[in-house]
């Protein structure tokens, strides 16, 4: 498929094209580290909105971390797909034990980002959470639930710049919006729609986050 971005940033700022009709509604922007942390910044500073994160994690089969069976995210949250597990051929007790893994690395990032520090005291209209991109659509569904508990009287937008087909159709029983910029036929990888789709590591988590907070 034909790449549609150069790397995050510019995925970022097409994305908050879109979503500048929601900048005067005391609204916080949500990145969903470390990949959607890039594309969020320039969410928020075109919105002029505070910029935090929300932590969450993907199960991946046991023997196939890559092959995502669950997410999971704060507020006790847990998302399974059945068919995933199934297909995977994992025992409930390897998939528990993933969960147990993965809980201790979302902690780990929540104190790492300070997750809701950034935001601390700031009670939005608006909440929109951002990646940088959508597969399974699992750990966007679990951190639409996880909004959902924390700010149940703010409108939840899900704001991406690509999705798999199918997903932001899915996600909209999740979410009151959902925006997705592109969905290819031919995408199987989010990777396939950037130029530059580095890894991107805690210390630049931070230092978005920091940016963010004198803009």
């Amino acid at each position: 498929m034909t790449r549609i971005y150069t790397d995050r940033a510019e995925a970022g700022c097409a994305l908050a094209q879109v979503l500048k009709k929601y900048a005067p509604n005391r609204t916080l922007v949500l990145a969903l580290p470390r990949g959607g942390v890039p594309v969020g910044y320039e969410v928020a500073k075109a919105l002029q909105a505070p910029l935090d994160t929300l932590v969450v994690r993907k199960i991946g089969a046991p023997l196939n971390q890559e092959f995502a069976v669950g997410a999971i995210a704060p507020h006790e949250v847990l998302v399974f797909d059945e068919d995933s597990i199934r297909a995977s051929g994992a025992s409930q007790t390897s998939v528990e034990g993933m969960v147990g893994k993965e809980r201790e690395e979302m902690r780990r990032r929540i104190d790492v980002y300070r997750s809701g520090q950034y935001s601390v005291g700031f009670t939005p209209n608006t909440v929109i959470i951002v990646d940088d991109g959508i597969a399974t659509g699992m750990t966007a569904r679990a951190a639409l639930r996880a909004a959902r508990i924390r700010y149940s009287r703010a409108r939840i937008i899900l704001a991406t710049p690509v999705c798999v087909p199918g997903t932001a159709e899915e996600l909209s029983r999740e979410a009151d919006e959902v925006v997705c910029l592109a969905s290819p036929l031919d995408i199987h990888a989010i990777g396939q729609a950037y130029e530059h789709f580095d890894q991107v590591s805690d210390e630049e988590v931070l230092r978005y986050l920091e940016s963010a907070k004198k803009n």
